[in-house]
């Protein structure tokens, strides 16, 4: 099979799997009785019907049915964007003191109300990409009002950045962190990450100028703090002055972050910066390779202060690997990228697609073994990585079949 044979066969296998992984989150994740999606589902589809409902999720879902209606336009699709639209206006939207609810329970009402950015970052890039399918001005305007909210709340005007999380009030929190695993810090790369995402995604819509100040100043942020340049790894945890408090290397975010920076560059047109991410994500992408596996599938995590990896294959680090290697190969040129992304594919299907009841399994241990206890739908486990690699190449792989 010749190079654009296997890159169009790519683009096929994607295509049908983007279809395979809305069609469990429309028939199986639905909740018919309380409204809006469930908030919890094992890796047998059993449904937990009183857990709580993320925010996190549901911005996720949001944008998975956004994003593929714009690419696909099947009606299912943007009628399962609305229903996330609709709910996460009614329950998730805080309009007393602005932002969104981290949880809300099975019935939809306020549970963890705390305040975390990343979250809000979720909720603006859903937003945004539900405004391109429906055209719907309720959706532009709440994405630009939680913009200008996040400014005025938790950007850092001294030292830059944004703070992690809030109480619902907006004031100081003492527990900032996403998950019991993370560290308690002020700033963190994965927030910025993805409030940057966010930023791109509303810039496509609303192209501000306060808005592209602060896609730069992200950029930056990148360059001048979160990008290790001895290591070419990120650096995951800081201080509200920058100072570096964890040595932890993730492998899915570095990979993750060599195209999302790259797109924000792109998004804004700074040539500069443009030229800068390339060579700068090409060494983060052969610095990510020491975690790829025999098997094509990518490692979670690195701690380098006692040289311990987790050997465990998580579904989103997958995802991160499929788009990020592609990436470098249409940067670089060079095949081994395009392989790598290829193999990566390979071993999702190998080893992390459901094939009997549908969507991916959250990831395999170190002896090949499902991991059991996780979810396949939950307050982390959303449609949002897969789908969006499925999006990603296919549209790239679109792209070069014009330039063809």
């Amino acid at each position: 099979m010749n190079e654009m044979s296997q890159i169009n066969n790519y683009k096929k296998e994607l295509y049908e799997e983007l279809g395979s992984i809305l069609k469990f989150w429309a028939d199986i994740t639905t909740d018919k009785v309380h409204g809006g999606f469930h908030g919890k589902i094992d890796n047998d589809n059993q449904i937990s019907p009183g857990a709580a409902k993320g925010s996190v999720l549901n911005a996720r879902i949001l944008w998975a049915f956004s994003a593929a209606f714009n690419q696909v336009p099947n009606t299912v699709y943007l009628n399962q964007a609305n229903r996330a639209f609709q709910y996460i206006i009614r329950h998730f939207m805080d309009e007393t003191f602005g932002g969104v609810y981290w949880s809300v329970d099975c019935k939809g009402h306020p549970l963890d109300t705390k305040k975390q950015v990343y979250a809000i970052a979720f909720t603006i890039y859903a937003l945004s990409e539900f405004y391109k399918a429906s055209g719907m001005e309720e959706a532009k305007k709440r994405a630009i009002d939680l913009f200008r909210l996040l400014v005025e709340k938790a950007y850092d005007s001294i030292q830059t950045g944004y703070f992690e999380a809030f109480t619902r009030e907006w004031e100081p929190i003492d527990d900032l962190r996403l998950s019991e695993k993370d560290e308690n810090e002020k700033k963190t790369m994965n927030t910025h990450l993805h409030v940057l995402e966010a930023y791109t995604n509303l810039y496509s819509i609303w192209p501000d100028k306060t808005l592209k100040v602060q896609i730069e100043t992200l950029l930056s942020n990148f360059f001048d703090h979160f990008i290790d340049h001895e290591t070419n790894h990120l650096v995951l945890f800081f201080d509200e002055e920058w100072n570096q408090k964890s040595g932890l290397v993730s492998y899915g975010h570095d990979i993750e972050a060599t195209w999302l920076l790259l797109e924000a560059a792109e998004a804004i047109g700074n040539k500069l910066m443009i030229e800068k991410i390339k060579k700068t994500s090409t060494a983060v992408a052969d610095a990510v390779m020491e975690g790829i596996d025999s098997d094509g599938g990518l490692w979670y995590e690195y701690e380098p202060a006692n040289d311990h990896l987790v050997k465990e294959k998580h579904w989103w680090v997958q995802a991160e690997a499929m788009i990020g290697f592609f990436n470098i190969w249409q940067i670089s040129k060079y095949d081994k990228y395009l392989q790598l992304s290829i193999n990566n594919w390979q071993f999702v299907k190998d080893k992390i697609l459901d094939k009997d009841k549908g969507e991916w399994f959250w990831g395999i241990k170190k002896d090949g073994s499902i991991m059991p206890s996780e979810d396949k739908a939950g307050l982390w486990k959303c449609p949002y990585h897969n789908s969006r690699a499925c999006l990603e190449i296919i549209k790239r792989i679109e792209c070069l079949n014009h330039d063809f």
